[in-house]
């Protein structure tokens, strides 16, 4: 079967809002951690637990390999990308966008620029994994993200729930 060709081929970013800047780290910096676990805390639900803790990003910040993009727009931190990469393999670990800040091709241009970051470093797929119900799989999908499987009951809510896990895959190689 071909293989859909990636979004961010053509090296651009349709950016819908002025002032957006990515700026990527690949070390702990404290401010860009800190900037993510701002964000974190508005744009993640607390009835499913899946925000980090500082501990944890910064404990994955420490790897080779791994890199978080922060987005902002007026130097105000508005989203973020955090990438981990293994050999010519990476996973998006986390992408989250403020509230307030959706649908203006803020997800987008994360999405995009970690999918050009990983070309460049020669990283030939990413892989990601989300909860079934996540609306950025309507992203992921436009990007040229193929769904690979369900894991039924994956991940267990604040409240006991369970909620299935989708697992997709872009291959970069043209």
């Amino acid at each position: 079967m071909p293989r859909r060709r990636c979004a961010a081929d053509d090296g651009t970013v349709r950016v819908m809002t002025p002032g957006l800047t990515l700026k990527t780290y690949e070390e702990g910096e404290r401010n860009a951690m800190s900037d993510a676990m701002e964000i974190m805390g508005r744009a993640f639900d607390p009835a499913f637990g899946e925000a980090w803790t500082l501990p944890q990003l910064a404990g994955v910040m420490t790897m080779p390999g791994t890199w978080l993009t922060i987005a902002r727009i007026d130097a105000a931190p508005v989203g973020f990308a955090l990438v981990r990469s293994v050999l010519d393999e990476c996973e998006l670990l986390l992408l989250a966008v403020s509230p307030l800040w959706r649908g203006r091709g803020i997800g987008e241009a994360l999405l995009l620029d970690s999918l050009r970051t990983a070309r460049r470093r020669g990283i030939t797929s990413m892989n990601l994994e989300v909860r079934a119900s996540n609306t950025a799989i309507r992203l992921y999908e436009k990007a040229g993200f193929e769904y690979v499987h369900r894991r039924p009951g994956y991940y267990r809510g604040n409240d006991g729930q369970l909620h299935d896990a989708l697992s997709f895959r872009i291959d970069m190689l043209r």
